[in-house]
C-alpha cells in the first residue's frame, strides 16, 4: 500500500477514486510515565515517554486507515493528514486521513 502526503504521484495516474479513508487512536497517560515526566518536565528536556507514546498511536491509527483502504480495494492513499485532539484529561486522539486511491500500476 503506498501512503503519500502528496495529492498525487508523478509518474502514476489515479483511476478510480474511493472516497475518504480514516484511522484514529485514543491512548491515555500512563501514571508511571506520568511521573517521571514530571520529574523530567522540572530539568528541561524531551519527554521521551510521551513521545513513545505519540509514536505508537501514529502507527496504530495508521495501520487502521491501511486496513479500511484494502477492505475498499485501494492500492494507495493520498493527501494523508494526520490530527492530534484532547478528548479529556490525561487521554489525546491522533486521526490521521487520506484519499483511498486506485493507481494505474505503470510507472512513467
Amino acid at each position: 500500500m503506498l501512503i503519500s502526503n502528496l495529492e498525487f504521484m508523478t509518474g502514476r495516474k489515479v483511476t478510480k477514486h474511493l472516497g475518504l479513508v480514516q484511522g484514529s487512536s485514543v491512548r491515555a497517560k500512563h501514571a508511571g510515565r506520568d511521573i517521571m515526566s514530571g520529574i523530567k518536565n522540572m530539568f528541561g528536556g524531551e519527554l521521551t515517554a510521551y513521545t513513545e507514546l505519540l509514536q505508537e498511536s501514529r502507527e496504530e491509527a495508521t495501520e487502521r486507515m491501511i486496513e479500511q483502504a484494502r477492505s475498499v480495494g485501494a492500492n494507495a492513499v493520498l493527501n494523508v493528514r494526520f490530527s492530534t485532539s484532547s478528548i479529556t484529561a490525561g487521554a489525546a486522539e491522533i486521526y490521521v486521513y487520506g484519499t483511498a486511491v486506485i493507481l494505474d500500476e505503470s510507472e512513467t
